[in-house]
Parts: C-alpha cells; sequence; structure tokens
C-alpha cells in the first residue's frame, strides 16, 4: 500500500491506493475543477471502494450522498449516462440523425426521431415542473429525495467537471463527444420518468408520436411546417377483421400474435426473487433473500452497485438503476428486498366513436370534446452535417396521447373512431418517496406499510425476507381501476376479443361512466386502492419469476383479484388458457425440495450456500420433464434417422448418446445443453406443445409434462434441431461455451444459464444476437442476503453479471462478468469496519 496526501485549499484531499489500482479512483489533480461558484450548497462525500470497484459512499447529509453517487457512478459509466440523457432531453436526433434507433421501453426499436418527439412532448407539456410542485399528499417528492437529486446533479457535473469536460474524459467512447455535457435537474427527473413509464407510454412512443387524423379528413389549418411522417403500412387485408362495426380493426389473429410477443417482450426482462422465512431457513431463526432481477445489459437501465451510508440515518447496499440515487433491489442491517415484473396492466386503450366530419373531435356523454394538439419542434442532423427543423403536431385526450399502435399492433385513426393511451404511472413520482422509505425500513410488516402508503411500484412486484424470518409477497403498485365488471361493461369489441385472450381491456371512451375508479385507499386517482392487491406473508417461503400473484406459494393460491392484475390460473405474464411458466415451476421445485430435504443436497431448508447453490444450478427445467423419453424417440427413430421438415430425414449420429450423457443443465462445460436447446425451442413453438400430458389447473406444479413422443410434429422437432446444427457446422456435443458466450475487449468470457422463458433456466440469459454479442436481457445484479444470530452485519453475496463499468479502458469492465462465467460472488462488505478492512482505496468528492 501507498498512501498520497494532496494538499488542497479547502482542506485535505485523502486518496490511499493499492499500486496499480489508481484506475479506480478518482484522479486527485481534477477534484479542483469540480468546484462550482461559491452560490449553491456544499457537498462532501467518501468513497471507499472495495474490490471490483465497489463504492461505498458515505456522507452527512441527504445531498452530499447524492453528490457522491453521482460522482462515483460518473466516473464508471459517464459515456452511457451521456448517451441516456440525449434520450431524455429528445436531442439524439440533432447528434445521431433521425434515422438511428433507440430502445424504446423494454426491448422495442424506435427511430430517433419518434423518440425525440416524444421526449420533446413531455417536456413541453411541463409534466416535471407540474409534479415537482405537488406538495401534500403520497405524492409530494419529499425533501430528502429532491436533495438526493440535486446532490445527483452536482455530483455528475462536478466529475466531467474534474476531468476537464468532454475532452478529457478516460472513456474512448464517447471522449470528445459534443453530446457529453453537465445536465440539469430536469434531466435527472426525466430520466426517473423514463424508469416509472417503461411499460407505458414511453413503451409507445412511436405511436404517440406519429399518431394523426387520417390525411384525407384533417383540418385544413396546421401550424406552419407541421406534418406528419409517411404512414404505417396498412394491414394486410387477410388480418383485418372486415365485421360491422370493427372494419379495418386489429383482427383475432392479431391480437393473440400481440399476447405471444408481449411474454417476449415483458418477460425477457422479468426477473426471479425468493423470500424465505423462518420455516424455510436451517436455523429456523432468520429470513432469507435472493434476488435476480433480469434486467438489460446495455444501455441506461443498467444496474449499478452500491453502498449509502448516512451514519445514524441510513445504510443500505444494493444496485440501484443507473441515474437514479435510490436502491431498487438491496438489504439493510435487518431487511431485503427484491422486484419481479408484474404482470398487471398499467395501462388501458380507450376506443374513441369520432364525430362525423371531424376526426379531432371525440364523444364523450353524447357532447363533442375537442383533442388538444401541441406542435413539437426538433433539430435533426441532415446530410451533410447541417441542422434541419422537424414540427410535429400530437395529439390528446382526456384519457391519455393519441396512439395508432400498441405494443406494435396497428391501431389505425380513421374518420369514425380512433384510439387514446390511459397510462397509470404517467405522473407516478410516488416511487421516489417509497424506494427511499424503503431503504430504511427496518422489518417486513415497514415494507407492506410502505407500499400500502405510496403505491409506488410503478411495474413490478415487491419480495422481502427480514432478519426475524418473515417473508412477503406483494403486487402493490400502480394498477388502472377497473374492475370486471366495468371491463366487461366498457369493453369494446375490439376489447372483448383482447381481454378474452389475455390482453388488456379496450375501453369505451364515450361513455363518462368507463373512466377508470379510485378506491378510498388509493395512493391517487383512477389507481385500485391497496387492499385490491395480492399480498403474501409467510414463514417458509414466497417466490415470483413473473408469473401472476396466483401461485407464490401453491400451499396458498391467491385468488379472486381483479384480471387487471393478472389472472389466477392463467400464466405467464398473465397469457389466457396457458400454463405456469417453466421458470416459475423450475424454482417451485427447487426450493419445495430444499425446503422438504428431497432434493438430495442434504438436511431440509436453507443454508446461505444453498441458495447460492440454487441460484447457480442452471438446471434446464424442460429438459428434467422430457429428457428420458428424448433419449429414448432418438433411439427408436428406424436406420437412425430422424425425421426433418419438409418430409426429408437426417441421421442421428451421436446425437443419442451426447443427451444420454448431459447432466442436464447448462453450465458452460455442458455437452448436450446446445442440442437439446435446439429441439426445445422447436418443440415449444408447436401448435399443440410438445406434451403428452396436458396443463391440468388442479395440478399447475407439475403439468403439463411428458414428451408425446409419438407426434409427427415433435420428431421433426427433432430432426431440424439436428439440422440446424449441422448447417452451423458445430458437433452434437458442442460445449455450451462455445456458442454462449460474450466478448469484451477481445476476450470471450463463457456465460452459464440460458433462455428463461419459455426454455425453463432460472439463471435467464437472452443473447438473440451471434456468438460474443452482449445479451439484451438476463441475469443482472443477483444478491443473496441472511442475517446469523449475535452478528449485527448481514451476510450477503452478490454479482454484478456485466460489472461495475461500461468504460472498455476500466479495470471494472469485465471483472465481475468473469466471476460470473466462473459462478463466483462478491462479498459486499456491509459494517463500517468490514469496509474499512477491505478498502482498496479511499477518496473524498467535495462540491467546494
Amino acid at each position: 500500500m501507498k498512501t498520497s496526501w494532496i494538499r488542497r485549499r479547502r482542506g485535505w484531499l485523502v486518496v490511499t491506493a493499492a499500486v496499480g489500482a489508481m484506475a479506480a479512483v478518482v484522479p486527485a489533480a481534477g477534484l479542483a475543477a469540480a468546484r462550482p461558484t461559491a452560490s449553491g450548497p456544499r457537498y462532501k462525500a467518501t468513497i471507499v471502494r472495495t474490490a471490483y470497484g465497489i463504492p461505498h459512499i458515505t456522507a452527512r447529509s441527504f445531498g452530499s450522498l447524492g453528490y457522491g453517487y453521482g460522482f462515483a457512478l460518473a466516473s464508471d459509466n459517464l459515456c452511457t449516462m451521456a448517451d441516456g440523457y440525449l434520450t431524455v432531453e429528445g436531442q439524439r436526433s440533432r447528434y445521431f440523425g433521425p434515422g438511428g434507433q433507440v430502445t424504446a421501453g423494454f426491448g422495442r426499436m424506435i427511430s430517433n426521431l419518434d423518440s425525440d418527439t416524444f421526449w420533446r412532448a413531455v417536456i413541453g407539456n411541463g409534466v416535471i415542473s407540474r409534479l415537482l410542485a405537488v406538495r401534500t399528499g403520497p405524492g409530494a417528492i419529499g425533501p430528502r429525495v429532491r436533495h438526493l437529486i440535486a446532490g445527483y446533479v452536482a455530483g455528475y457535473n462536478g466529475y466531467l467537471a474534474s476531468v476537464g469536460g468532454s475532452s478529457g474524459v478516460p472513456d474512448p467512447t464517447c471522449r470528445g463527444k459534443p453530446w457529453v455535457k453537465p445536465i440539469t435537474t430536469q434531466d435527472a427527473y426525466l430520466l426517473a420518468y423514463h424508469l416509472i413509464d417503461l411499460l407505458g407510454q414511453t413503451s409507445d412512443a412511436d405511436a404517440i408520436a406519429t399518431a394523426g387524423p387520417p390525411a384525407s379528413a384533417a383540418p385544413a389549418a396546421r401550424p406552419a411546417g407541421a406534418g406528419r411522417p409517411a404512414a404505417r403500412p396498412a394491414l394486410a387485408s387477410s388480418v383485418v377483421d372486415t365485421r360491422p362495426g370493427t372494419r379495418g380493426l386489429p383482427s383475432l389473429r392479431q391480437v393473440r400474435a400481440l399476447r405471444e410477443r408481449l411474454p417476449t417482450a415483458a418477460g425477457d426482462m422479468g426477473s426471479n426473487a425468493i423470500a424465505v422465512g423462518s420455516a424455510g431457513t436451517r436455523d429456523h431463526q432468520h429470513g432469507m433473500m435472493l434476488g435476480n432481477p433480469h434486467l438489460p445489459w446495455q444501455g441506461i437501465l443498467r444496474l449499478y452497485q452500491a453502498q449509502f451510508t448516512i451514519p445514524g440515518v441510513l445504510n443500505v447496499e444494493g444496485a440501484t438503476i443507473y441515474g437514479i440515487p435510490l436502491m431498487v433491489v438491496g438489504f439493510t442491517a435487518t431487511t431485503a428486498w427484491s422486484q419481479t415484473t408484474s404482470p398487471a396492466f398499467t395501462v388501458t386503450p380507450y376506443q374513441l366513436t369520432l364525430v362525423p366530419g371531424h376526426p379531432t373531435e371525440y364523444v364523450v356523454g353524447g357532447r363533442p370534446v375537442k383533442m388538444t394538439s401541441r406542435t413539437v419542434t426538433v433539430q435533426e442532423r441532415a446530410p451533410g452535417g447541417t441542422l434541419k427543423t422537424v414540427h410535429r403536431t400530437l395529439w390528446s385526450t382526456r384519457y391519455g396521447p393519441m396512439i395508432d399502435a400498441y405494443q406494435g399492433m396497428p391501431l389505425p385513426w380513421t374518420t369514425q373512431s380512433a384510439f387514446a393511451l390511459a397510462d397509470a404511472n404517467a405522473g407516478n413520482f410516488r416511487f421516489l418517496n417509497s424506494f427511499l422509505a424503503t431503504e430504511q425500513a427496518h422489518a417486513v410488516a415497514a415494507e407492506l406499510k410502505i407500499l400500502r402508503t405510496y403505491q409506488g411500484n410503478p411495474w413490478t412486484n415487491t419480495l422481502v425476507a427480514d432478519s426475524t424470518g418473515h417473508a412477503a409477497y406483494a403486487d402493490i403498485q400502480a394498477i388502472p381501476d377497473v374492475t370486471n365488471a366495468e371491463a366487461a361493461r366498457c369493453d369494446t369489441a375490439l376489447g372483448k376479443i383482447s381481454f378474452a385472450h389475455g390482453g388488456p381491456p379496450v375501453l369505451d371512451g364515450s361513455r363518462p361512466s368507463c373512466a377508470w375508479g379510485t378506491d378510498k385507499d388509493s395512493a391517487a386517482p383512477g389507481i385500485f386502492g391497496p387492499a385490491e392487491e395480492p399480498v403474501l406473508i409467510r414463514r417458509d417461503f414466497v417466490e415470483n419469476s413473473n408469473d401472476s400473484y396466483w401461485m407464490t406459494n401453491p400451499a396458498h393460491p391467491l385468488t379472486g383479484f381483479p384480471r387487471m392484475i393478472g389472472d389466477a390460473g392463467t400464466g405467464l405474464m398473465g397469457t389466457a388458457g396457458a400454463d405456469l411458466g417453466l421458470r416459475t415451476r423450475s424454482a417451485l421445485a427447487m426450493i419445495t425440495g430444499r425446503i422438504r430435504g428431497t432434493d438430495g443436497l442434504g438436511p431440509p431448508r436453507f443454508t446461505f450456500a444453498d441458495m447460492k447453490h440454487l441460484m447457480y444450478s442452471d438446471i434446464q427445467y424442460g429438459a428434467t420433464l422430457v429428457k428420458r423419453q428424448l433419449v429414448a424417440m432418438c433411439r427408436s427413430f428406424p436406420g437412425g434417422r430422424a425425421p426433418t421438415s419438409p418430409g426429408h430425414t437426417i441421421p442421428v449420429g451421436d446425437s443419442c448418446r451426447v443427451l444420454a450423457a448431459w447432466n442436464g443443465r447448462e453450465n458452460p462445460p455442458s455437452r448436450g445443453a446446445v442440442l437439446f436447446r435446439a429441439f426445445w425451442e422447436n418443440a415449444l413453438n408447436l401448435r399443440n406443445g410438445p406434451w403428452s400430458h396436458s396443463f391440468e389447473k388442479s395440478d399447475p406444479v407439475h403439468t403439463p409434462n411428458g414428451l408425446d413422443t409419438a407426434s409427427t410434429a415433435v420428431q421433426r422437432a427433432f430432426g431440424d434441431a439436428l439440422q440446424t446444427l449441422k448447417a452451423a457446422h458445430l458437433p452434437f456435443n458442442v460445449a455450451l461455451a462455445a456458442v454462449q458466450y460474450v466478448t469484451l475487449n477481445g476476450t470471450n468470457i463463457p456465460l452459464p444459464g440460458g433462455p428463461g422463458d419459455p426454455l425453463g433456466e432460472f439463471n435467464a440469459i437472452y443473447q438473440f444476437g451471434p456468438p460474443g454479442s452482449v445479451p439484451l436481457f438476463g441475469s443482472s445484479y443477483i444478491q443473496v442476503v441472511t442475517w446469523k444470530t449475535g452478528d449485527s452485519c448481514p451476510q450477503a453475496a452478490t454479482v454484478l453479471t456485466y460489472s461495475e463499468s461500461a468504460n472498455p479502458a476500466s479495470p471494472h469492465y469485465a471483472d465481475q462478468t468473469k466471476l460470473f462465467s466462473d459462478r463466483g460472488w462478491v462479498t459486499p462488505h456491509f459494517c463500517p469496519d468490514q469496509v474499512a478492512a477491505h478498502a482498496v482505496s479511499t477518496g473524498t468528492v467535495r462540491s467546494r
């Protein structure tokens, strides 16, 4: 160790670092540049970095804590942050051109111009100012949150100043780029708005940006320069429903296709969480938590691991979403919690009846109501680098903005009808108060009270465990108050089709009685009160892997809640008529087997080591259900040749032996996992499925099961899998590591796990690109937390699968990814003496 003492006019900066570890420390020479003018608050924070660059930030005020977080986050991820701020500022077209693409919500790609149009409209309508102006009730942003965010902005800008601005950014990705610049407080709140609305209007930003009245019937007067881009492609006549009253609307086939897409769009970013109570742990005293969110591996929705400490006030460790100085998954001295994406609908489309001859007026209660319009101006970079001004007109109603599609399914604006999108999260800054309160909760009961008070969760379930052995699940969030009776009464013809097949209701906007309701205990108008939302407190366990509340614990099924929240007896992400997802079933099988001691892994109930083992078990649950029969089918093919589509055969070669020898797991060295995955993807896509034993609602955890080996389609699914591997020049016994890896700085890092939905891997990795590409979604920040008698420090293990920094020049760009590859763990030091004993570097950052 060596110690550097650097004299500063306003005090001493102590930088202690191991030789060669200075890349993880704030450059001391740059700190003076971080000082702002004499006006404004003074911020000061200590940042201790432990192994893998994890920052432990200590301050004496919330503003200073935010400053330290902003400084640390920017030092690790400034380029990603700067790119994200361009999005919410509506300036992507200015710097990258209008034709580039950006992610909207989770996974949908839209044009820069559509994205900018949406965000310029959000800025222009003043929603951030209105939300900040609220001073009473659960939606009033508390002073501590305001100080945190103000400090965060100062810390981010302080770091940028400390390196000399854009030209001095260490990350070559954005060094010297003109779009790397200081941020404002409004930018920080816009990023928060982006987070809360990921499954709402933000997800359909392009549908809002392009919606406009039919050109032939549009009002004659338009603002100068206003216009719309080319219309979306017309629906193919073969899929347009032409029944009376529905002409031009989506068909049943399209609605079904939409529901098939939604599990992919939402399920991939889903998550697993297991909260175990004292009856499920070996010591019979303490709770235990496994959090395994499946968030994006790239971009502004990445997670960042840190610890926040204000002595005597706050001490919490976990993961923030970039730019949000609050833990979304984490633990304290007595509690641990995680979030999973809920299948509940947070939006409802409204179908409007238009006034004849006036396509921008709609009927409500027999009276015409004019839509409001806003002209949005976007600067786009034209060929040659010049800037061009583009104007678009966006339309809105009492229900919300006009749309011309929902999740990619066209909803045409005709002369007779059109659609608006009502969104329960379009003003939900309650989540900021809720997350901060959660960081200070001392027990499960306290956390449930927080959830009920704010109903701030924007689209997630919460699972929590505490040191006294309680465990709980709650889907308490902002969900439109549309009862089953109201849905039945108010659904349009399209809505009845959608709702019957697992989609949202499409409500009749012409009837005032079809507006969202409000319960006495609702935290905001238009949403269900917490008494109408599912909660389960247990001493054994609760679990969620994005199925509905129904099978949170099979010993205590939850039923009787409105369909808007999910459905008891449906399945993955609320898909009607489906069984539980295989990822959920895998989790339940592992949990119940461990608590009962029937899994062959030792005495009953969980130890800390058991939960870590569960996370990395990498069992391919589909194989658990059908592998034996698949091997028998493979060995039974006449002449050793499997049928393929259409009507050919292929030699099975050594595939039967490979599958028989495979351990049924998706570990990097596993041989057989790639072959089975190729077959299983084919089989699960069959019209009638691959199962020999169908789903039974009376036994949802164990059905469906078995492989229908007599099915020609199942047989061809196997032959086609063999053909796929042959065409890719892969041997049937190829190791998973040869095809599932990420290439970082020229090094191939094998990844354990595999597609969670629909294939059934708990440790979900969704690598949709070629080998070597960064996964789109999957296991991100993983934590296992419990407590021990006589020890005031929680026992924890974590791993951030894509590492702390997105900067390829950082020593923490791939270090935890390699650890994840080896199925290893970080020890996240929590108590002050632990942090001090394991410090790699220590620095003080201050605003003046």
